[in-house]
């Protein structure tokens, strides 16, 4: 009976203050997590306001009224067990003068059920509670609690959609950046095609043919910009058999196999040796035969194997270039090859049709000769370059460590120095002309190439080199990751490993970082700090980008290292998943049998998403403290982001 007269006394209490001002310190959140086929949990979260402390579900004798939660069984779902929660602390209450099991900040309240008829909405609850802020307490206050089904599915009623619809906009700003860059990336390629032999003499030559053999120039014009369309035509239609064979996921997929890189690899130094003039790739004569033939037929069918012809007979210049950027627009994925052999016919049919407008324009053209073969040895030596980035793909999915980062600039060094003394006269190949000088531009592109190779030289000794950032291995995948001749503590011994937890170890810039999703969040409950997601891959280049110019600013690495723990999952992860936890996806129905398919299923599953980097940022239950985001490049865009999902956490 006193225990009761003191509640009541509280009730009058509390009321008297309410009447002057409503006081509201809890804030309810409701979601539902899913345990099995049938079995989901009912989570409560209340976000309690500085000051105040919510009493536990724990009686205290003549203490306050403990939360209580009321569930009822009905037709549609069975309640199992009673409600769990998350850690309590003991309060000394000023008010009971006693410590009392309490909450503050944040709890979340979990009821396990099992549902039997998945058609039901909603599953409808109460939760009665007290709080307290040691000058007063408020009397009990309840709470109708609305958990929603949507679908057959369970989703979070607060932000599952939101998240869905976040995921999928910055999936979309990805692949629209994706593809501006394969479409510029193309549009130069294409002009660096008209500089070669095989395609610049016929500007002229075909421009010329038009504009003499039409009755009118407008005749001719015309004629000319029906020739620069069907290019285009003919390369888009290449793209699109490209895309359409392989399938917009597939070549997204193919981005980290390990054979794609290997064959492409290999296709690229072929096409780099025919460039250095080591023999031709051409194709078959009876081709170009036949297709002159229909060439002389009139009209817009005769222009049309013009530009055909124009195709086959420049493959053995444009043929490296085309196939090249179709393997990069590959690796991208999507409508990739389509937009790129669009910026790339663009350009090379340009020059046709403005010269055919303005034939005086051809004047002023420079004379054909060996300048021109300059140009195509000079984009050999890129292919070659570029084609060891292919096999350093492959070499870090697998983690072999023989492509390392030192062995990578070492090759990349070679082929630009070489390319340096090359454009300085000191190297003759097949095909060149022999000079007694070299042109001022000839000299001013090989003093960049040699600058360039002097930048790279310090990446040896640990240089980050972030001008190619994302293109070599990242610094931790290196023989010396902190410089030649140098380890964590300077020249000295090393007994970092002390303070790294179990089942973490130093990623990049020298973050503790988890490979596994459960050993981290776990980790993250024991230090009680928010958990930062990183869907990466080990063939990555924006992530390596976003490590090595992003998370290297100092407030960003303070931010990484200090306040959250940091989950990295690799998604081209190929280590073998113990029997036991090969699981059937529930995408593609075939069995996950690596590493890096259950995270990217994962990342799939929960997020909508599946490009890379995707950072999402979330509270010890799980849940997201702030939407998520993709490659952002912008420093202090990506500082504002990380600062407000650590504040949503300890809110």
């Amino acid at each position: 009976m006193k225990k009761y007269f003191f509640i009541l006394s509280l009730i009058v209490f509390g009321l008297s203050f309410s009447w002057a001002q409503i006081s509201e310190p809890v804030e309810w959140e409701t979601s539902i997590e899913k345990v099995s086929s049938t079995e989901y949990n009912l989570v409560s979260k209340a976000k309690i306001e500085e000051g105040w402390h919510l009493f536990s579900q724990e009686k205290a004798t003549n203490g306050p009224m403990p939360a209580t939660f009321t569930f009822e069984d009905t037709s549609g779902y069975k309640v199992l067990g009673t409600v769990t929660s998350t850690e309590t602390v003991a309060i000394y209450d000023s008010i009971f003068k006693m410590n009392i099991e309490s909450f503050e900040r944040s709890v979340v309240f979990k009821q396990l059920v099992s549902i039997k008829n998945f058609q039901i909405e909603n599953i409808e609850g109460q939760v009665e509670f007290m709080v307290s802020n040691n000058q007063r307490c408020l009397p009990p206050t309840v709470k109708k609690l609305i958990f929603k089904l949507a679908q057959n599915d369970v989703t979070s009623t607060h932000d599952a959609d939101t998240d869905k619809v976040v995921a999928g906009s910055i999936e979309k700003k990805q692949e629209k950046k994706g593809l501006l860059t394969i479409f510029l990336i193309a549009f130069l390629s294409g002009f660096a095609a008209l500089l070669t032999p095989c395609v610049f003499p016929m500007i002229p030559m075909t421009v010329s043919f038009f504009t003499k053999q039409s009755k009118t120039r407008a005749k001719g014009i015309k004629n000319a910009l029906f020739y620069g369309f069907f290019i285009v035509v003919i390369y888009v239609f290449l793209g699109a058999v490209v895309t359409w064979l392989f399938g917009a996921s597939a070549l997204n997929a193919l981005s980290t196999n390990v054979w794609f890189n290997i064959i492409f690899f290999i296709i690229l130094v072929v096409f780099a040796i025919s460039f250095l003039g080591a023999f031709e790739i051409v194709l078959p004569y009876s081709w170009v035969n036949k297709v002159d033939k229909q060439a002389d037929r009139g009209g817009l069918i005769g222009i049309f194997f013009m530009a055909l012809a124009l195709a086959i007979v420049s493959f053995s210049c444009t043929g490296p270039i085309v196939g090249t950027l179709l393997v990069e627009a590959a690796s991208k994925g999507g409508i990739a090859p389509f937009v790129g052999m669009l910026g790339f016919s663009l350009a090379l049919a340009l020059p046709f049709a403005l010269f055919a407008a303005f034939p005086g324009w051809l004047n002023t053209l420079p004379k054909s000769g060996g300048w021109l073969n300059t140009v195509k040895v000079f984009l050999g030596f890129l292919e070659l370059a570029l084609a060891f980035k292919f096999l350093s793909n492959a070499d870090l999915v697998l983690q072999l460590h023989i492509l390392e980062r030192e062995v990578f600039l070492a090759i990349w060094i070679a082929v630009f120095g070489t390319l340096a003394l090359y454009l300085f006269g000191k190297i003759k190949l097949p095909h060149d002309s022999p000079e007694n000088h070299i042109s001022v531009g000839r000299l001013g592109m090989g003093m960049l190439v040699l600058a360039f190779t002097i930048y790279l030289i310090p990446g040896m000794w640990g240089a980050r080199l972030e001008m190619i950032s994302g293109f070599p291995p990242a610094m931790n995948y290196s023989e010396s990751p902190y410089g030649v001749g140098y380890t964590k503590l300077g020249s000295g011994g090393d007994n970092t490993a002390e303070l790294i937890p179990d089942g973490a170890h130093l990623g990049p810039n020298d973050i503790i970082a988890f490979k596994d999703y459960e050993t981290g969040l776990a980790y993250a409950k024991t230090v009680n700090k928010p958990v930062l997601i990183d869907f990466t891959g080990y063939a990555c280049v924006n992530c390596r980008k976003m490590e090595e110019r992003v998370w290297s600013d100092p407030k960003v690495l303070e931010v990484l290292k200090r306040d959250i723990v940091l989950i990295s999952l690799y998604v081209d992860d190929k280590r073998k998943l113990p029997e036991d936890k090969q699981i059937v996806s529930k995408i593609t129905g075939k069995k996950l049998k690596y590493v890096g398919q259950k995270w990217s299923e994962f990342q799939t599953l929960r997020y909508k998403a599946n490009a890379q980097p995707f950072y999402v940022l979330m509270d010890l239950e799980e849940n997201n403290l702030i939407s998520p985001v993709g490659y952002t490049a912008d420093i202090d865009e990506y500082l504002d982001w990380l600062n407000k999902g650590v504040k949503a956490y300890n809110d």
